[in-house]
């Protein structure tokens, strides 16, 4: 899957980051989760399945 069954979803970052440029942002679409570096979002999007980005989620909490 790629980055082009996310261009629909809006790209979000934690509010803690501020105005800071240098965070990881992530973009949902019904069946995956892009993940990507927000100083440079065009060099790259990592996608994920939604249910392992959850189980990563909940691991780290």
């Amino acid at each position: 899957m790629g980055a082009s069954e996310l261009t629909f979803g809006m790209w979000h970052k934690s509010t803690f980051s501020g105005a800071n440029s240098s965070c990881v942002e992530v973009a949902h679409s019904s069946t995956v989760v892009g993940i990507r570096d927000s100083k440079t979002p065009t060099t790259g999007t990592l996608t994920v399945p939604r249910t392992t980005w959850a189980a990563f989620l909940a691991a780290m909490r």
